[in-house]
């Protein structure tokens, strides 16, 4: 392998480590909005004891992902220098915007959501908490943007060093692909932890330990996954609609078409991508569907319609987009059936269900990892669509280098993030009924100190 290959999957490899945790904080810290509101306003124990219980959770993730994340931005300098050279004009500011106000947002309020709970007032603590969680949000904007301008540039110009310089930072921050892809990530963050809730709560009401506390965590996070994955659909749907006007091959490998052009295409459910025989094998696919899923005479390119040297690995985004799709349906159904046995009176008592939901807890997590490998490895071979190659960007550094590095990664990463994660399933094994509704949760000293939380780029 080349340096090129080498340094991606190695940017991959922490990307792929790091997208979890922010995908589960920005959703989590939202939650945690929600559930110390609830306790304002009710004054009932049940949400003060699940607030209690999940900032632990959240600690020890926004910790995580603030250490993954620092070490991504390491890697923009040492393997892919090129881009920065090239790119640095209109990204940097971006990313300085992200520092200046998600980071210092976080770093002013994280504290006090952390060891405040008994020394300052209710309200100032609650403010607190609504803090973090609009500066996460806030830190997927700046990041979002950036990378949305990575697929749909708009707002830049060639100077005459062949640096891009932007020209219009608003078009270059709200560019084509950003509004979709910022509702597709928000809604991805959101529906992932309530997923996750509701499969720890459904393990402690398989086990016979779950009370107040995780029957109604289960029914918040049935009812989160039965609105917003709707929403979710459709915000994908539009983000494919983007796809189509502004990354058409990319389309093509996400649908598996291979003809150049078409009258009216059809929706591939599976089949095996061949590249060097330009098809699908063993393909099962419903025919004429383009019409309603795309724009009404939209011309929609197939693979052949680009060089080889243009196309993305087909398989790859291929497969990535179907499981991704594949999660969703299951966290739609989840949400759905949960609520339909909710409004029967028998959501705590349908063990299939629970075991189901149990079972899902993942889903959230693998669908972020299938979305994002479908668009970034989708974009290839450019690292900024249509004006920039990835092999353009890459550093003068050698494959050897590049090679000690990533096997530095596995290794350090195989024993941390992992040990970190197995913590996180134990304490969440635990449950909400087993954290005093008059104590204050014991924070890991993970997350001690002020810390930047990096979306995924």
């Amino acid at each position: 392998m080349d340096a090129l290959i080498l340094s991606r999957m190695q940017f991959g490899f922490t990307v792929a480590f790091h997208i979890i945790f922010p995908a589960f904080t920005i959703g989590l810290a939202s939650y945690l909005a929600v559930l110390e509101g609830l306790w304002l306003l009710t004054k009932r124990d049940v949400f003060k004891n699940l607030y209690l219980f999940w900032l632990k959770v959240f600690a020890l993730a926004f910790g995580m992902g603030v250490v993954s994340g620092v070490v991504m931005s390491y890697q923009f300098g040492t393997n892919w220098s090129g881009f920065i050279a090239a790119g640095g004009n209109v990204l940097g500011p971006l990313l300085a915007y992200e520092v200046l106000t998600a980071f210092f947002l976080e770093a002013s309020f994280l504290g006090i959501m952390l060891y405040g709970w008994k020394r300052v007032g209710k309200r100032l603590h609650f403010f607190a908490t609504c803090s973090v969680a609009f500066g996460t949000a806030l830190s997927a904007f700046w990041i979002l943007s950036a990378n949305s301008w990575m697929q749909t540039p708009a707002g830049f110009s060639l100077g005459q060093d062949g640096r891009l310089v932007a020209d219009n930072y608003l078009a270059v921050i709200f560019n084509p692909s950003f509004p979709s892809r910022m509702a597709h990530m928000l809604l991805a963050a959101y529906v992932t932890t309530g997923m996750a809730v509701a499969g720890a709560s459904a393990w402690r009401l398989l086990r016979g330990q779950g009370g107040p506390e995780s029957r109604m965590a289960l029914r918040m996070a049935v009812l989160l996954l039965a609105v917003l994955m709707p929403l979710q659909i459709l915000a994908g749907h539009q983000s494919g609609i983007v796809t189509q006007r502004y990354q058409p091959a990319k389309l093509a490998a996400m649908e598996g078409w291979w003809e150049a052009e078409a009258p009216n295409r059809g929706t591939s459910l599976i089949g095996l991508p061949d590249a060097q025989a330009e098809k699908n094998l063993f393909e099962l696919d419903v025919p004429n569907t383009s019409g309603w899923l795309f724009e009404k005479g939209a011309k929609l390119q197939g693979l052949k319609a680009f060089a080889a040297k243009d196309r993305p690995p087909v398989a790859v985004v291929y497969w990535a987009f179907r499981i991704m799709v594949g999660m969703g349906m299951v966290m739609l159904a989840i949400g759905l059936y949960g609520a339909w046995l909710w409004a029967r009176g028998r959501l705590d008592a349908n063990r299939w269900f629970l075991r189901a939901a149990v079972l899902a807890s993942p889903a959230g997590f693998v669908a972020v990892l299938a979305g994002w490998v479908t668009t970034e490895v989708g974009r290839q071979p450019w690292i900024v669509q249509g004006v920039l190659r990835t092999a353009d960007a890459l550093s003068p550094v050698s494959a050897g280098q590049v090679a000690i590095s990533l096997l530095v990664f596995l290794i350090v990463y195989s024993i941390v993030f992992c040990a970190g994660a197995l913590y996180i399933l134990r304490l969440v094994g635990q449950g909400a009924e087993e954290t005093p509704a008059q104590q204050p949760a014991p924070i890991s000293p993970f997350s001690a100190g002020p810390a930047r939380l990096d979306s995924p780029a």
